[in-house]
């Protein structure tokens, strides 16, 4: 048996260990019924306080530069100073080349500096220039690091490339955090988004994403539900906890309270924590923040 072919049949005998056999029309039921009888529930200040906390405030736009990226930073620490009772972001997102600015301008602790890397947003580069990007990042003051799956190897089932992609960066990270995001509106399938987060997890993940947010669809309800699913099967069957982060389309505080929704009643409460929970959205923050004070407000 040639060696490629044990080695992917390694990733078909890890993906046997779980349920993949997925109805799409079964977890659109699943999901419908959650967020029916459960999100008016979580509809509380504490809760928005808690999302709040887990947003990842991003700015990732071609005019992006390095007075709007400093600018950007600044609205985080004249936060701390503005409502020092809230907690702030989790974390600000920014583009590698400016990791160094937001390192140099941000003033506040707790306030993580995460970068998409690896040719963000497709993944379409060679693996040299994507662990060397991830490197420089790091280097220039990231904790976190946001990742694509390689979706094309992924489709026509080269599950090696893929994963032995997520593997090398993870190597690049050490114990910084590596974001895998999955873009699910191109995987076509629940099977296909259980699939691609078992392995993505099995590669070193630790948290598995939704979305870029330059695809449609980005985040989805059913997407979040079947990862979370895929997160928990996986911690029950190795005991690794890994984070889950939504990002893309989250448009209004209730796409927030549904995701959140989700998350605890697939998870529980031991996932509900910045450490393994975020949100990355950048119109959110003054959402929710106009909810939390009472009053409409443009802070960032």
């Amino acid at each position: 048996m040639e060696t490629n072919e044990m080695t992917q049949n390694k990733y078909n005998a890890t993906l046997a260990k779980y349920n993949t056999k997925l109805n799409d029309n079964d977890v659109a039921a699943q999901v419908s019924a959650i967020i029916d009888s459960k999100v008016a529930e979580n509809n509380t200040l504490d809760v928005k306080k808690f999302l709040f906390n887990c947003i990842d405030l991003t700015t990732l736009n071609t005019t992006d530069s390095d007075e709007s990226v400093m600018k950007f930073t600044q609205n985080v620490n004249r936060f701390e100073e503005s409502y020092p009772d809230l907690k702030n972001v989790a974390a600000i997102c920014v583009y590698p080349c400016f990791a160094e600015i937001v390192k140099d301008t941000l003033e506040v602790e707790d306030v993580n500096i995460a970068c998409v890397s690896a040719g963000f947003p497709s993944s379409q580069t060679f693996i040299e220039v994507k662990v060397a990007e991830t490197a420089m990042a790091i280097l220039d003051g990231a904790d976190e690091i946001d990742i694509v799956i390689s979706v094309g190897k992924f489709l026509s089932g080269d599950y090696e490339t893929m994963c032995d992609e997520i593997a090398e960066i993870k190597a690049t990270c050490k114990e910084k955090h590596l974001k895998v995001i999955l873009e699910t509106g191109a995987l076509q399938s629940a099977e296909n988004i259980k699939k691609a987060s078992i392995l993505s997890m099995y590669a070193g993940a630790d948290f598995i994403k939704t979305s870029t947010g330059k695809q449609q669809p980005a985040a989805t309800p059913e997407a979040a539900y079947v990862m979370c699913q895929a997160i928990k099967e996986y911690y029950e069957q190795t005991g690794v906890k890994v984070g889950f982060k939504p990002a893309g389309g989250i448009n209004c505080v209730n796409d927030a309270l549904i995701y959140y929704t989700i998350v605890k009643e697939v998870l529980g409460d031991e996932w509900l924590t910045n450490k393994l929970f975020r949100l990355g959205t950048s119109r959110l923050a003054n959402l929710l923040l106009s909810e939390i004070v009472g009053e409409d407000l443009k802070f960032f």
